[in-house]
Protein backbone atom coordinates (compact mmCIF):
# COMPACT_ATOMS: atom_id res chain seq x y z
CA UNK A 1 0.00 0.00 0.00
CA UNK A 2 3.07 2.60 0.86
CA UNK A 3 4.41 1.97 -2.58
CA UNK A 4 1.32 3.13 -4.23
CA UNK A 5 0.99 6.23 -1.94
CA UNK A 6 4.74 6.89 -2.71
CA UNK A 7 4.61 6.50 -6.36
CA UNK A 8 1.08 8.67 -6.04
CA UNK A 9 3.46 11.70 -3.71
CA UNK A 10 6.25 11.35 -6.14
CA UNK A 11 4.33 11.84 -9.84
CA UNK A 12 1.92 14.21 -7.85
CA UNK A 13 5.14 16.67 -6.96
CA UNK A 14 6.78 16.48 -9.65
CA UNK A 15 4.26 17.02 -12.18
CA UNK A 16 2.28 19.22 -9.78
CA UNK A 17 5.41 21.23 -9.19
CA UNK A 18 6.06 21.46 -13.45
CA UNK A 19 2.13 22.38 -14.00
CA UNK A 20 2.77 25.71 -11.20
CA UNK A 21 5.73 26.68 -13.46
CA UNK A 22 4.24 26.73 -16.88
CA UNK A 23 4.68 23.44 -18.15
CA UNK A 24 2.25 21.97 -20.39
CA UNK A 25 1.94 17.61 -19.52
CA UNK A 26 1.77 17.08 -23.13
CA UNK A 27 4.82 18.48 -23.52
CA UNK A 28 6.45 15.44 -21.45
CA UNK A 29 4.24 12.61 -23.24
CA UNK A 30 6.94 11.01 -25.21
CA UNK A 31 6.26 7.70 -25.41
CA UNK A 32 9.63 6.51 -28.05
CA UNK A 33 11.60 8.29 -25.20
CA UNK A 34 9.79 5.47 -22.52
CA UNK A 35 10.37 2.88 -25.34
CA UNK A 36 14.70 3.82 -25.55
CA UNK A 37 14.75 4.05 -22.32
CA UNK A 38 12.72 1.21 -20.40
CA UNK A 39 13.93 -1.13 -23.36
CA UNK A 40 17.24 -0.23 -22.98
CA UNK A 41 16.69 -0.89 -19.52
CA UNK A 42 15.27 -3.90 -19.58
CA UNK A 43 17.89 -5.68 -22.33
CA UNK A 44 20.47 -4.86 -19.75
CA UNK A 45 18.97 -6.85 -16.92
CA UNK A 46 18.64 -9.88 -19.17
CA UNK A 47 21.82 -9.48 -20.07
CA UNK A 48 23.33 -9.15 -16.71
CA UNK A 49 20.87 -12.67 -14.67
CA UNK A 50 19.88 -15.31 -14.64
CA UNK A 51 16.31 -16.35 -15.71
CA UNK A 52 16.00 -17.18 -12.27
CA UNK A 53 16.99 -13.89 -11.09
CA UNK A 54 14.47 -12.36 -12.88
CA UNK A 55 11.65 -14.74 -11.89
CA UNK A 56 12.44 -13.68 -8.10
CA UNK A 57 12.60 -10.30 -9.09
CA UNK A 58 9.05 -10.22 -10.68
CA UNK A 59 7.84 -11.99 -7.39
CA UNK A 60 9.32 -9.64 -5.03
CA UNK A 61 7.83 -6.74 -6.69
CA UNK A 62 4.43 -7.71 -6.94
CA UNK A 63 5.01 -8.79 -3.01
CA UNK A 64 5.96 -5.30 -2.18
CA UNK A 65 2.78 -4.26 -3.03
CA UNK A 66 1.47 -6.09 0.35
CA UNK A 67 1.54 -5.95 4.05
CA UNK A 68 4.82 -7.43 5.63
CA UNK A 69 4.65 -9.47 9.12
CA UNK A 70 2.48 -8.06 11.42
CA UNK A 71 2.59 -8.50 15.25
CA UNK A 72 0.05 -11.36 14.86
CA UNK A 73 1.81 -13.06 12.32
CA UNK A 74 4.69 -13.63 14.77
CA UNK A 75 2.60 -13.97 17.27
CA UNK A 76 1.12 -17.05 15.44
CA UNK A 77 4.53 -18.41 14.57
CA UNK A 78 5.41 -18.20 17.96
CA UNK A 79 2.28 -20.00 19.11
CA UNK A 80 2.51 -22.69 16.02
CA UNK A 81 6.60 -23.66 16.97
CA UNK A 82 4.67 -23.88 20.93
CA UNK A 83 2.44 -26.53 19.78
CA UNK A 84 5.14 -28.64 17.90
CA UNK A 85 7.36 -28.64 21.27
CA UNK A 86 4.28 -29.55 23.19
CA UNK A 87 3.60 -32.54 21.55
CA UNK A 88 7.36 -33.67 21.17
CA UNK A 89 7.36 -33.49 25.28
CA UNK A 90 3.84 -35.36 25.08
CA UNK A 91 4.36 -38.20 22.65
CA UNK A 92 8.43 -37.95 22.16
CA UNK A 93 10.17 -36.55 19.21
CA UNK A 94 8.86 -39.58 17.31
CA UNK A 95 5.23 -38.14 17.61
CA UNK A 96 6.71 -34.69 15.23
CA UNK A 97 7.43 -37.03 12.31
CA UNK A 98 4.04 -36.81 10.58
CA UNK A 99 3.95 -33.24 10.90
CA UNK A 100 7.20 -32.63 9.63
CA UNK A 101 7.19 -34.75 6.76
CA UNK A 102 3.90 -33.66 5.50
CA UNK A 103 3.94 -29.80 7.14
CA UNK A 104 0.80 -29.30 4.42
CA UNK A 105 -1.12 -32.02 5.86
CA UNK A 106 -0.30 -31.11 9.55
CA UNK A 107 -3.24 -30.04 11.66
CA UNK A 108 -1.68 -27.62 13.41
CA UNK A 109 0.76 -26.26 10.48
CA UNK A 110 -3.22 -25.83 9.15
CA UNK A 111 -4.01 -23.40 11.67
CA UNK A 112 -1.49 -21.31 10.65
CA UNK A 113 -1.98 -20.65 6.78
CA UNK A 114 0.65 -17.39 6.53
CA UNK A 115 3.04 -19.64 7.56
CA UNK A 116 2.25 -22.69 5.71
CA UNK A 117 2.01 -20.43 2.42
CA UNK A 118 5.54 -19.39 3.41
CA UNK A 119 8.05 -21.75 0.98
CA UNK A 120 11.44 -20.64 2.80
CA UNK A 121 10.04 -20.84 6.27
CA UNK A 122 8.09 -24.22 6.59
CA UNK A 123 11.23 -25.72 4.42
CA UNK A 124 13.64 -24.45 6.95
CA UNK A 125 11.46 -25.05 10.02
CA UNK A 126 11.14 -28.79 8.38
CA UNK A 127 14.24 -29.81 7.74
CA UNK A 128 15.91 -28.61 11.14
CA UNK A 129 13.14 -30.68 12.99
CA UNK A 130 13.89 -33.65 10.68
CA UNK A 131 17.58 -33.16 12.21
CA UNK A 132 16.38 -33.09 15.74
CA UNK A 133 14.72 -35.89 15.39
CA UNK A 134 17.35 -38.16 14.07
CA UNK A 135 19.38 -36.58 17.24
CA UNK A 136 22.48 -36.92 15.47
CA UNK A 137 23.59 -33.12 16.10
CA UNK A 138 25.09 -31.23 19.02
CA UNK A 139 23.89 -28.21 20.13
CA UNK A 140 26.40 -25.91 18.78
CA UNK A 141 26.63 -28.01 15.20
CA UNK A 142 23.03 -27.61 14.68
CA UNK A 143 23.26 -23.46 15.02
CA UNK A 144 25.94 -24.18 12.76
CA UNK A 145 23.97 -25.84 10.25
CA UNK A 146 20.68 -23.43 10.50
CA UNK A 147 23.18 -20.26 9.83
CA UNK A 148 24.56 -21.86 7.05
CA UNK A 149 21.23 -22.19 5.80
CA UNK A 150 20.18 -18.48 6.72
CA UNK A 151 22.74 -17.35 5.10
CA UNK A 152 22.81 -19.28 1.62
CA UNK A 153 19.17 -18.12 1.70
CA UNK A 154 19.63 -14.27 2.85
CA UNK A 155 22.31 -14.55 -0.70
CA UNK A 156 19.78 -15.78 -2.83
CA UNK A 157 16.78 -13.58 -1.83
CA UNK A 158 19.50 -10.51 -2.39
CA UNK A 159 20.09 -11.22 -5.81
CA UNK A 160 16.41 -9.42 -7.32
CA UNK A 161 17.46 -6.31 -5.32
CA UNK A 162 20.86 -5.98 -6.23
CA UNK A 163 19.80 -6.96 -10.19
CA UNK A 164 16.88 -4.14 -9.73
CA UNK A 165 19.78 -2.14 -7.49
CA UNK A 166 21.62 -2.00 -10.98
CA UNK A 167 19.08 -1.24 -13.41
CA UNK A 168 18.07 1.71 -11.56
CA UNK A 169 21.80 2.93 -11.29
CA UNK A 170 21.75 2.38 -15.61
CA UNK A 171 18.52 4.78 -15.97
CA UNK A 172 19.92 8.28 -15.95
CA UNK A 173 22.86 6.91 -18.37
CA UNK A 174 20.33 5.61 -20.48
CA UNK A 175 17.85 8.91 -20.11
CA UNK A 176 21.32 10.69 -21.74
CA UNK A 177 21.46 8.26 -24.32
CA UNK A 178 17.74 8.89 -25.31
CA UNK A 179 18.71 12.45 -25.25
CA UNK A 180 21.87 12.06 -27.17
CA UNK A 181 19.49 10.48 -29.99
CA UNK A 182 17.35 13.33 -29.82
CA UNK A 183 19.89 15.77 -30.04
CA UNK A 184 20.94 13.93 -33.33
CA UNK A 185 17.37 14.57 -34.66
CA UNK A 186 17.40 17.50 -33.93
CA UNK A 187 21.17 18.17 -35.84
CA UNK A 188 19.10 16.59 -38.95
CA UNK A 189 16.63 19.52 -38.64
CA UNK A 190 18.89 22.97 -37.52
CA UNK A 191 17.90 24.42 -40.55
CA UNK A 192 14.27 24.56 -39.61
CA UNK A 193 12.55 27.01 -38.17
CA UNK A 194 13.58 28.07 -34.36
CA UNK A 195 9.80 26.79 -32.46
CA UNK A 196 10.43 23.55 -34.66
CA UNK A 197 14.03 23.11 -33.13
CA UNK A 198 12.74 24.24 -29.45
CA UNK A 199 10.25 21.44 -29.71
CA UNK A 200 12.77 18.78 -30.63
CA UNK A 201 15.71 19.50 -28.27
CA UNK A 202 12.78 19.81 -25.80
CA UNK A 203 11.42 16.41 -26.38
CA UNK A 204 15.48 15.56 -26.26
CA UNK A 205 15.54 16.87 -23.02
CA UNK A 206 12.55 14.55 -21.50
CA UNK A 207 14.45 11.56 -21.85
CA UNK A 208 17.08 12.91 -19.54
CA UNK A 209 13.98 13.80 -16.90
CA UNK A 210 12.44 10.69 -17.28
CA UNK A 211 16.17 8.77 -16.88
CA UNK A 212 16.54 10.59 -13.68
CA UNK A 213 13.16 10.92 -12.42
CA UNK A 214 12.68 6.36 -12.72
CA UNK A 215 15.83 6.71 -11.55
CA UNK A 216 15.57 8.09 -7.88
CA UNK A 217 11.50 8.21 -7.87
CA UNK A 218 10.67 4.64 -8.46
CA UNK A 219 13.17 2.24 -9.34
CA UNK A 220 15.68 2.83 -6.75
CA UNK A 221 13.11 2.86 -3.69
CA UNK A 222 11.65 -0.02 -5.17
CA UNK A 223 15.10 -2.09 -5.37
CA UNK A 224 15.34 -0.78 -1.04
CA UNK A 225 11.91 -1.89 -0.35
CA UNK A 226 12.40 -5.26 -1.71
CA UNK A 227 15.56 -5.71 0.11
CA UNK A 228 14.13 -4.71 3.09
CA UNK A 229 11.29 -7.42 2.91
CA UNK A 230 14.00 -9.58 2.42
CA UNK A 231 15.40 -8.59 5.53
CA UNK A 232 11.91 -9.00 7.27
CA UNK A 233 11.68 -12.79 6.02
CA UNK A 234 15.32 -13.31 7.65
CA UNK A 235 14.12 -12.36 10.89
CA UNK A 236 11.12 -14.03 10.50
CA UNK A 237 13.17 -17.38 9.73
CA UNK A 238 15.61 -16.19 12.51
CA UNK A 239 13.15 -16.07 15.17
CA UNK A 240 12.27 -19.81 14.52
CA UNK A 241 15.95 -20.34 14.65
CA UNK A 242 16.52 -19.40 18.21
CA UNK A 243 13.44 -21.53 19.57
CA UNK A 244 14.58 -24.42 18.00
CA UNK A 245 17.82 -23.91 19.31
CA UNK A 246 16.91 -23.65 22.61
CA UNK A 247 14.33 -26.52 22.22
CA UNK A 248 17.34 -28.85 21.15
CA UNK A 249 18.67 -27.87 23.83
CA UNK A 250 16.34 -29.38 26.13
CA UNK A 251 14.42 -26.30 26.91
CA UNK A 252 10.77 -26.56 27.76
CA UNK A 253 8.51 -25.22 25.01
CA UNK A 254 6.81 -22.06 26.65
CA UNK A 255 10.80 -20.62 27.17
CA UNK A 256 12.12 -21.45 24.37
CA UNK A 257 9.31 -19.51 22.26
CA UNK A 258 10.48 -16.89 24.51
CA UNK A 259 14.25 -16.88 23.92
CA UNK A 260 12.49 -16.74 19.94
CA UNK A 261 10.45 -13.79 20.95
CA UNK A 262 13.38 -11.23 22.78
CA UNK A 263 14.77 -11.57 19.28
CA UNK A 264 12.10 -9.77 17.79
CA UNK A 265 11.96 -5.82 17.02
CA UNK A 266 9.55 -3.99 19.20
CA UNK A 267 6.77 -2.82 16.41
CA UNK A 268 6.25 -6.35 16.13
CA UNK A 269 7.28 -8.03 19.43
CA UNK A 270 4.37 -9.86 21.88
CA UNK A 271 4.66 -8.76 25.07
CA UNK A 272 5.13 -11.45 27.53
CA UNK A 273 1.35 -11.68 28.54
CA UNK A 274 0.37 -11.83 25.14
CA UNK A 275 2.48 -14.66 24.10
CA UNK A 276 1.72 -16.45 27.70
CA UNK A 277 -2.20 -16.21 27.04
CA UNK A 278 -1.77 -17.05 23.43
CA UNK A 279 0.19 -20.52 24.27
CA UNK A 280 -2.54 -21.02 27.24
CA UNK A 281 -4.99 -20.75 24.52
CA UNK A 282 -3.43 -23.46 22.39
CA UNK A 283 -3.36 -25.69 24.95
CA UNK A 284 -6.89 -25.88 24.98
CA UNK A 285 -7.29 -27.16 21.35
Amino acid sequence: MLVIVGAVVVFGAVLGGFVLSGGHLLALYQPLEVLIIGGAAIGAMLIGNSMHVIKGMISQVTAAFGTGYAKSDYQDLLVMMFEIFNIARKDGLIGLEAHVERPEESEIFKRYPKFLKNHHAVSFFADTMRVVISGAVQPHDLEDLMDNDIEALLEEELHPSHALNTMSDSLPGLGIVAAVLGIVITMGAIDGPPEEIGIKVGHALVGTFLGILACYGFVGPLAANIKFRVNEDMQYIGCMKHALLSFNKGVAGVIAVEFARRTLFADVRPSFMELEEACNEAKKR
